[in-house]
């Protein structure tokens, strides 16, 4: 049984890196909420855009939350960067898929999302497992 447990148990020993997995992770349980959410009610994709935003603040504020937990110290630090990653990836994969040219308003969303990550990595910290 210990064998089976070993083998099928794997854990990322890179704060940043398990932060970005769990933020994208609550990014995907997000846009399915928002999905079924627009499948069931009558709004249009427009109207969805402040949802949008609470999701993206969510899944990098868990993120940086998990960076934080990870990390032994520096909970701020490994958030922030966290953070920023997440947000440079969603605004990669956003010029990619939906064609959309980069702009200045979008270094301000790569801020918020290392501050909110970054935030979320503080509390991160003090949740480590001595």
């Amino acid at each position: 049984m210990y064998f089976i447990r070993r083998l099928f148990s794997w854990r990322i020993s890179s704060p940043v890196l398990s932060g970005l997995c769990r933020s994208f992770l609550w990014m995907l349980l997000g846009a399915i909420v928002l999905s079924l959410f627009l499948w069931g009610s009558g709004l249009e994709e427009q109207d969805l855009t402040m949802y949008t935003y609470i999701v993206h603040g969510i899944a990098a504020a868990c993120g940086g939350l998990t960076a934080g937990r990870r990390s032994s110290s520096r909970g701020w630090y490994h958030g922030g960067i966290t953070g920023a990653f997440y947000g440079i990836l969603i605004l990669l994969i956003g010029f990619l898929a939906l064609d959309s040219a980069p702009a200045g308003i979008d270094c301000l969303w790569i801020l918020g999302a290392a501050g909110i990550a970054a935030f979320g990595g503080m509390f991160g910290v003090n949740l480590h497992k001595s």
